[in-house]
């Protein structure tokens, strides 16, 4: 081979043959710096907003803030990084913080305590939706591309002595450079993180490690706790005569308002739900949380959001749990990823692919097998039942997979989960396609109970949460909530009373229609339930109940 020919693979030999040599505290150093400038690229761009970049200033409040953060890292990691297990340990936050940058960068994902627990909770169908090709990419570049460096290098071999010496040296002196770097920059960088909240969150990856403690720790108190009664004085008060109550609450999921027709929007997303004449739109709706882990448990609870704690709905009852204490039955059927606890203490069943092969393709089933599942419910006895939809109705981030073929209205779409790759107009599209299929599924419910002549029957309809489309770089959902933007905590709420149950519960439609203008919020779904059902237990607040000033029995 000539000699010319023969240098690209000589170099490309050589470069695979040099194995750097380092202490095991000066790789622990490399990867926190390479942490701090490469994996924390939204923090960076967030702390940037409205600095001057050509003040001297800027730069030098950027670089308190780099010191900050990697000798904060530093002291953290090198306290556990002993040269026999420092590759596997490093390796381990290549990997965290490689998932982490990409859904920060790409969808601008806030990692809480939240936001881990919906990690921890996602089933493997939703894990399979979020492995798209962009991942893939980003995973082999900022996760395989530096493991298989810091594999490469060796580490230097040193007496026990030489070694405590050398740690406590490297120890000593980034705690001094963290703790003298805060003593002078305290006021500005204080200031900075104080009226910027969010950045606390964006610091990778810490904000994964602390998040991921805290919900490890927060699902091991749960194990084997005993949830404690809610309103087991709780009965109902009925009137000889009266037909049995049915009520369908169908929880909807990642359903904005700003997207619901009802509300005004400028597309009709609920053409069907508009032609109801007994069906009361309620616009001005907030959410208890911006992801399922907290809005699920949260609605269904007594405490309503500002006294909500996940420790406080693990170990108490839920909503349905007084309504079977008041006799009445209650039915969870789930077309998503669990109900997080609230059904513990009631009868659930999780919609099958193999019992609704038509509806149901790689594990999903469309929202339609839950009316199915409501038919063959209601058909089968003739007493107070209340039966809970949970549907899989706009998660994201395939919203294309979420409605059939026959619902795609609105085009072009976005027909990947990689919504990078896809115009926020298309990604627009698809979602309101979802909502305009929930639409014809609520359509199909009240179908379902109007030929229920048996029963006195109600429906109420209330998203779990919101949904971010691009607005402001975010997209899906779970920011936490001091920081979220109203795309994620308005949602939309729909009741459907036939005039059998508005009568026999004594119920003004009318009044209710011009009350349903009013704020209301996921708090009011508890009172609300039981008043529309006319339980009594103490636990009833009235202040809550929307209904209470519609009812006669309320006003007399």
């Amino acid at each position: 081979m000539p000699p010319l020919l023969s240098l690209p693979s000589k170099i490309v030999d050589s470069v695979w043959k040099y194995r750097p040599t380092t202490s095991t505290e000066q790789l622990v150093l490399w990867v926190v710096v390479i942490f701090s400038v490469f994996y924390n690229i939204p923090f960076w761009q967030q702390t940037v907003a409205g600095y001057d970049l050509l003040a001297v200033q800027t730069w030098l409040t950027f670089a308190t803030m780099f010191l900050v953060m990697t000798c904060l890292n530093f002291v953290v990691f090198v306290s556990f990084a002993f040269r026999p297990v420092v590759k596997p340990l490093l390796t381990l936050l290549f990997l965290i913080a490689a998932f982490v940058s990409y859904f920060t960068s790409y969808y601008g994902t806030y990692f809480d305590t939240s936001m881990l627990d919906n990690v921890l909770q996602t089933d493997i169908n939703e894990a399979r939706e979020l492995l798209t090709a962009g991942l893939l990419i980003h995973l082999a570049i900022f996760f395989g591309l530096p493991t298989l460096l810091i594999w490469r290098v060796k580490i230097t071999p040193s007496t026990w002595k030489k070694a405590i010496v050398r740690r406590l040296a490297y120890y000593l002196a980034s705690t001094a450079i963290l703790l003298l770097t805060i003593f002078l920059s305290y006021q500005e960088v204080s200031s900075l993180m104080r009226n910027n909240k969010q950045l606390r969150y964006l610091v990778t990856p810490g904000n994964y490690i602390v998040s991921m403690v805290q919900a490890l720790s927060s699902q091991h108190a749960s194990v084997n706790a005993v949830r404690l009664p809610v309103g087991e004085d709780a009965y109902i008060n009925s009137q000889e005569g009266d037909k049995p109550t049915l009520l369908v609450i169908v929880v909807g999921e990642t359903v904005r308002a700003a997207n619901w027709g009802l509300n005004g929007y400028e597309r009709q997303t609920t053409p069907k739900l508009a032609q109801q004449p007994n069906v009361i739109n309620f616009p001005d709706v907030t959410a208890c949380g911006t992801s399922t882990a907290v809005s699920l448990p949260c609605m269904f609870s007594l405490t309503g959001r500002a006294n909500y704690a996940k420790s406080y709905a693990q170990q108490h009852e839920s909503l349905l749990d007084v309504l079977t204490h008041a006799g009445i039955v209650v039915t969870w059927f789930d077309n998503q990823s669990g109900c997080k606890g609230v059904c513990e203490g009631v009868t659930t069943k999780t919609l099958s692919p193999e019992d609704y092969a038509s509806l149901c393709q790689d594990g999903r089933c469309l929202d339609e097998a839950l009316v199915n599942s409501l038919t063959s419910q209601v058909s089968s006895t003739s007493v107070d039942q209340v039966v809970v939809l949970h549907q899989l109705g706009n998660h994201g981030p395939s919203y294309y997979q979420r409605y059939p073929a026959a619902h795609e209205r609105f085009v072009p779409t976005c027909t990947t989960a990689d919504l990078a790759k896809c115009s926020r107009d298309a990604i627009t599209n698809s979602y309101d396609n979802a909502i305009l299929y929930t639409d014809s599924v609520l359509d199909q419910v009240i179908e379902t109970l109007e030929r229920q002549n048996e029963y006195a029957s109600a429906m109420i309809y209330l998203s779990d949460h919101g949904e971010s489309l691009g607005e402001k770089g975010l997209y899906l959902h779970g920011v936490p909530y001091a920081i979220a933007p109203d795309e994620q905590t308005h949602v939309p709420m729909a009741w459907w009373l036939s005039n059998t149950f508005s009568q026999q519960q004594g119920l003004n439609t009318e009044c209710l229609r011009q009350i349903a203008d009013q704020p209301a919020s996921h708090d009011n779904l508890f009172h609300s339930v039981l008043g529309l059902l006319g339980v009594a237990t103490d636990v009833y607040q009235q202040e809550r109940d929307i209904s209470q000033a519609c009812r006669q029995s309320s006003s007399s």
